[in-house]
């Protein structure tokens, strides 16, 4: 990992003091811009360098903020800049949601940049290697998590539903990773369900446990997926990716 020092990045100071961060904070939230973004990051290193201080510019002067409200940006060729850092609460994760998770931003958007390639995904766990090395927990989890947002937009927040698997690795071969999620029954809405699953990338098996309605809804939506539909015994199961 290349830890990008703020003095190297160009960061303005401050304008006030951080609040510390408690101790053993859940883990990170994982950010995106929410802007177009220049494809050209991804070959001119100077632009990366340029879009995080215009960031930290925009949550200065526009927001109000002290700093830039993430603890970490990390770039298409790996590297990891400080933003607040460690021991500081961010600005970045909404109203009332700072304090238990740092937010480590990507620099990709909505437009033009919108894919992370390997080295970008690389560095976002560098990041959260380092963070896990201060004592921070082992939550992954994107910034719609527990706030209203699309962020960190539809490609990121698979990667992370995923579970987050480094470039060339399987999470299904990953242990221990994966966790029970609440059936569905015949009385959920199951156009409401299959919407959802689709925006969250879930892995499903079903058996039909649960009315024909429900079968029939579980199995378009495999098919869809081209996930199997038939030689599944046991209870109905969904798993969730554990962050």
């Amino acid at each position: 990992m290349y830890l990008v020092s703020r003095k190297e990045w160009g960061a303005r100071s401050v304008t006030g003091a951080y609040t510390r961060m408690p101790v053993h904070p859940k883990g990170v939230k994982i950010h995106y811009t929410g802007s177009y973004v220049d494809p050209g990051l991804n070959n001119d290193h100077r632009l990366c360098l340029q879009l995080i201080k215009n960031i930290q510019r925009q949550h200065m002067d526009v927001n109000g903020w002290i700093d830039i409200g993430y603890s970490f940006a990390v770039c298409p060729h790996q590297n990891v800049f400080i933003g607040r850092g460690v021991g500081h609460v961010p600005a970045a994760n909404g109203p009332g949601l700072n304090s238990q998770h740092y937010a480590v931003l990507a620099l990709v958007g909505n437009g033009g940049l919108t894919i992370p390639r390997d080295q970008m995904l690389s560095g976002i766990w560098d990041a959260i290697t380092y963070l896990r090395g201060q004592g921070v927990g082992k939550e992954i989890q994107g910034h719609r998590d527990g706030y209203a947002t699309a962020c960190p937009g539809t490609i990121l927040y698979r990667w992370i539903s995923n579970g987050c698997p480094l470039p060339g690795e399987d999470p299904d071969q990953w242990q221990g990773r994966y966790f029970q999620y609440p059936p569905l029954t015949e009385g959920r809405d199951v156009l409401k369900w299959q919407k959802r699953m689709r925006e969250l990338s879930y892995k499903i098996v079903a058996d039909g446990l649960y009315g024909p309605h429900s079968k029939s809804a579980c199995m378009d939506f495999q098919r869809e997926r081209g996930i199997a539909v038939d030689g599944v015994v046991g209870p109905v199961t969904w798993r969730e990716t554990f962050k």
